[in-house]
């Protein structure tokens, strides 16, 4: 069964998200945007094996630590969708503008599409593409513990900023409500910054996209 820890970095506080198989013990990391020494510790201190680098989208605060993390482990860079190539062909600029430790540009070692899986150990996480906040935006999906890491698509009490190039805000909201929504109110998430939440939750709540605020 599929096991977590939230890693909060970066001056935005992003939360990079370790997670394993409890039966393997292969492990994976979810957005590494910094701070990776503290990350790696993190694998090492549970004593878990490190097989691949995830990422939801291309902003530096959550992929300016991945092509570290690879020069450093070997390990393959898997996403986001390729739409968010500009994005991570930019990391350098988005470093300097918001004064980030210098970011190299990432060329994934394989882009997802909407209905691919990842398989860490015995686990298997659906991918979701979620445009909107960027236009490649992935959400990464577990099953059997009915979790989903969903980067900056929504967050507790609200959703993604849309006043990036090439965000879409109508985008965002159909990506909630026609794609994470009908996964299960019961599904609970882990947001790209803050405290998680769940499904049901947002849809009761959330001015942005629950049920009874249109």
């Amino acid at each position: 069964m599929l096991q977590f820890e939230i890693l909060p970095v970066t001056p935005f506080a992003q939360n990079a998200t370790l997670i394993w198989c409890d039966l393997t013990l292969e492990a994976a990391i979810i957005d590494a945007g910094g701070e990776v020494d503290r990350l790696l510790d993190a694998v090492a201190q549970r004593g878990l094996k490190l097989t691949k680098i995830l990422l939801t989208h291309g902003h530096i605060d959550h992929a300016g630590g991945a092509a570290d993390m690879k020069a450093r482990t070997g390990l393959s860079i898997i996403g986001p969708h390729q739409d968010d190539q500009f994005w991570l062909d930019g990391l350098g600029q988005q470093s300097r503008m918001f004064a980030f430790p210098e970011a190299k540009p990432v060329i994934p070692d394989q882009w997802l599409n909407d209905g691919d899986q990842v398989q860490v150990g015995q686990s298997t996480l659906q991918v979701i593409h979620c445009p909107g906040h960027t236009p490649g935006h992935v959400v990464f999906y577990d099953p059997e513990t009915r979790l989903a890491q969903v980067g900056d698509v929504l967050f507790a009490g609200s959703i993604g900023r849309t006043d990036f190039p090439k965000s879409n805000h109508q985008a965002l909201i159909d990506s909630i409500r026609n794609k994470l929504f009908p996964l299960g109110d019961d599904v609970r998430f882990i947001p790209g910054h803050g405290p998680m939440s769940s499904f049901g939750e947002e849809k009761r709540s959330n001015p942005f996209v629950g049920s009874r605020f249109g």
